[in-house]
């Protein structure tokens, strides 16, 4: 009776999604799950429903007009960031699926962009639970490490907005740690962050579509990757909220049901992780995960604070100029001046 309790608490008390997850670890690694394939089914659904859900809670519009700042440092930062995944769980060897789950989730949302990709390569249960695992862990620590960061760089609002949003995974965490920096730096991380969540759609079906292609040449029909079709029902939701204004408060409350039953969609993985299990994978996924995101997150800071310097040189040199021509313009009043004097008659 503990498990369905527990379950019907995540989804009712509004606990984090990393509460959830451990929550369900730890009942695993304790009690254990007398029923795991129903509880491995149920997460299947749980997971597409609300995935698709959360899109209710987007409006394209804004996202799309605040996060075109940041659209070129999210670009190069997700792809850079599943590159270097990639080579560094091939170097590590680390097993496909969850490299590329650790590289997924620090690239663009954490957990929501996990329980994107997973049903999409068909990942297993506690390769899920790991790759979720080592992301939610960085996001706690980002949560405390980013403001003092910020503080002794004398990073601007903006550029501390800007900064969270592409370097940190979770929503909760990014909006939690602009929140205490200030304002401003709140309104910009959470735009960019949306901004950056919806690539998701993109890479979800880049990956079902790269799985597929080796799949289809070795005529494999077992196992195959899904198609990630739930991935439209996401952006479906999204545009209907943004371009029908009477659909916004029930798309919030739609949004706010997503997130429950996210929540109660990772203590379901995290029942399906073993002491077996999690004995084999060791800790060489946190190893890739806490490498990724220190280069991720220090690349992103470099590319501000290179954008910042060019603008503080744009402004001197503005302000050079701005002073030469002013003087100028004195000297030439005062010769002008002195031309006028000379050339009046003598009383």
């Amino acid at each position: 009776m503990l498990l369905p309790v527990a379950g019907l608490g995540v989804l009712l008390v509004p606990v984090s999604s990393g509460a959830a997850l451990l929550l369900g670890v730890a009942l695993a690694l304790t009690i254990g799950n007398p029923w795991p394939e129903r509880t491995r089914a149920l997460g299947r659904y749980a997971l597409t429903g609300s995935v698709v859900g959360l899109g209710a809670g987007m409006n394209l519009l804004v996202v799309g007009r605040i996060g075109l700042h940041g659209l070129g440092y999210t670009a190069v930062g997700i792809g850079g960031a599943l590159l270097v995944g990639t080579l560094l769980g091939c170097r590590f060897g680390i097993a496909r699926d969850l490299s590329l789950l650790v590289s997924v989730g620090t690239a663009i949302c954490g957990g929501s962009a996990i329980a994107a990709v997973s049903p999409a390569i068909r990942a297993k249960d506690h390769d899920v639970t790991m790759a979720l695992v080592s992301v939610l862990l960085l996001n706690a620590i980002a949560l405390f490490v980013f403001p003092a960061v910020g503080h002794r760089l004398h990073l601007g609002q903006h550029s501390f907005g800007l900064w969270c949003a592409l370097a940190i995974q979770d929503t909760s965490s990014v909006v939690g740690a602009a929140a205490g920096y200030g304002e401003r730096a709140l309104e910009v991380a959470t735009a960019a962050k949306l901004a950056r969540a919806l690539w998701i759609v993109p890479v979800t079906f880049c990956v079902s579509w790269l799985r597929a292609g080796p799949v289809r040449e070795a005529g494999i029909a077992r196992g195959k990757p899904n198609r990630p079709w739930f991935i439209l029902g996401f952006l479906g939701l999204a545009a209907l909220v943004t371009f029908v204004p009477a659909l916004r408060g029930t798309g919030q409350l739609v949004s706010l049901a997503a997130h429950r039953v996210l929540a109660l969609t990772l203590f379901l993985i995290g029942l399906g992780l073993s002491r077996p299990a999690l004995r084999s994978l060791g800790f060489r996924p946190l190893l890739q995960a806490t490498l990724l995101w220190f280069l991720l997150a220090g690349s992103m800071l470099g590319a501000i604070f290179y954008q910042r310097i060019n603008r503080l040189a744009e402004k001197e040199l503005l302000g050079k100029a701005e002073r030469r021509d002013l003087v100028l313009a004195r000297a030439l009043r005062s010769r002008a001046g002195l031309t006028l004097a000379l050339s009046a008659p003598s009383a």
